[in-house]
């Protein structure tokens, strides 16, 4: 890690927290030493698996656990490191515990509760206990918890509270009291971490939890994966001055998925053709089903089946060819000739309320020069599932969720010199 985090004591967990954090977010391929041509094939697998998770309001498993960015913190007194996946499509932050009934491997030690003077099991009958956990025991047993993903990842065990250690070597802050689950029966892909932070809009997410109200994030060029790309949180959690303008959108909610982020796409544009999208197609329904949401955690932007295809027409007419794989959901690649990539306009997202997201070229497109293709870095989906803005689109362009005054804000940036 470019910014490893430094572990620390509290004498006390009555010091009061501060009102902003600062941490890294470190992408999941970044010791790798991969080509460009295997991030992004690496890439298109994970979003691939997301994409076939799905985002289904019915349904009682969460996404995909295959995310982007590893958050470093520590658990527990003496404090034991933690590297998590990041994610903002889910609340619950849990790492895996000793005795391990199955635990995939770790090169940190597995945390044991036993060896920490500051865990404290949850029971059922505490209120952090969510009814979907405690409804099956006994008010005076533990609370167990069970999360399963998608793609068939999960974690169980039990619920308890924890100090947590936050920030950056030079000044590292613990949080007494956070609810976490400590998982002895965890399955699936790791990712290079040891469980996940929960950063949705739920009670037990991390951010709920630390009281802080907004965050940020900007992501860093998707290809240099060895840059850390920074995540505010509280008071620190404010868009750098530039010469753009700031562009805000509402953060909407589903009573079906109260924990993801969603917003209203109402159009796109590729250069000055807006495209004739169908009215309604990204809309958010009273069911849960549809909407797009804003997601950390997804590779490319996922896209309902009839704007994407119009996005892939309108790709196709400006390159003047097809793309190979015309009528799968997958994105699409199109035959380019050896050299640079061809020109493109920029891509330009339209939200509610007026705020336009502007991708430039490789914000959207990439260039494999293995077999000198030229790849549309969107996926397609079922009409009624939700669309996702993916972190490729979100490279180099400040993120700031503000749910205070329910707003998503953005500001094009380079998020190497924040």
């Amino acid at each position: 890690m470019k910014k490893p985090l430094s572990l620390v004591l509290l004498t006390s967990l009555a010091v009061s927290a501060p009102s902003g954090y600062r941490l890294v977010l470190t992408h999941v391929d970044s010791k790798g030493g991969y080509t460009k041509t295997e991030l992004m094939r690496r890439a298109v697998h994970r979003s691939r698996l997301r994409a076939l998770s799905g985002y289904d309001a019915t349904s009682p498993r969460l996404h995909s656990v295959q995310v982007e960015y590893l958050m470093e913190l520590a658990i527990g007194k003496p404090p034991v490191p933690f590297v998590a996946l990041a994610d903002t499509g889910s609340d619950l932050t849990w790492t895996q515990c000793q005795p391990c009934k199955l635990c995939f491997p770790q090169d940190t030690p597995v945390y044991d509760p036993s060896a920490s003077s500051t865990f404290s099991p949850l029971p059922c009958s505490s209120a952090t206990c969510l009814p979907i956990w405690s409804r099956n025991c006994t008010p005076s047993s533990l609370c167990r918890y069970r999360y399963a993903y998608g793609d068939g990842a999960y974690s169980a065990g039990i619920l308890g509270t924890e100090t947590l250690t936050l920030g950056p070597s030079s000044a590292p802050v613990s949080v007494g009291g956070v609810a976490f689950g400590c998982g002895t029966d965890n399955g699936g892909d790791s990712l290079n971490s040891t469980g996940t932070v929960g950063l949705g809009r739920g009670t037990l997410s991390l951010l709920a939890q630390l009281g802080v109200g907004k965050f940020s994030y900007c992501l860093t060029d998707f290809f240099n994966s060895a840059l850390d790309s920074p995540f505010l949180l509280g008071t620190l959690a404010e868009l750098a001055p530039g010469p753009s303008t700031v562009q805000s959108t509402p953060l909407l909610q589903s009573p079906q998925n109260p924990s993801r982020y969603f917003v209203s796409l109402q159009g796109i544009s590729l250069g000055d053709v807006r495209l004739p999208i169908p009215n309604g197609t990204f809309d958010l329904r009273g069911d849960g089903t549809g909407g797009m949401i804003v997601d950390s955690g997804t590779t490319f932007t996922i896209l309902a089946e009839s704007g994407f295809r119009e996005v892939v027409g309108r790709v196709a007419r400006v390159l003047g060819q097809p793309p190979v794989n015309a009528s799968s959901l997958d994105a699409p690649c199109f035959p380019a000739p050896a050299g640079e990539p061809p020109y493109m306009p920029d891509l330009v997202l339209h939200f509610a309320g007026g705020a336009d997201m502007r991708l430039y070229r490789d914000n959207y497109m990439s260039y494999n020069e293995e077999d000198s293709s030229f790849c549309l870095n969107i996926a397609g989906t079922t009409p009624e599932s939700t669309s996702v803005l993916g972190n490729f689109q979100q490279q180099n362009i400040q993120m700031l969720f503000d749910t205070t005054v329910g707003q998503l804000s953005f500001l094009p940036t380079d998020c190497s010199k924040l």
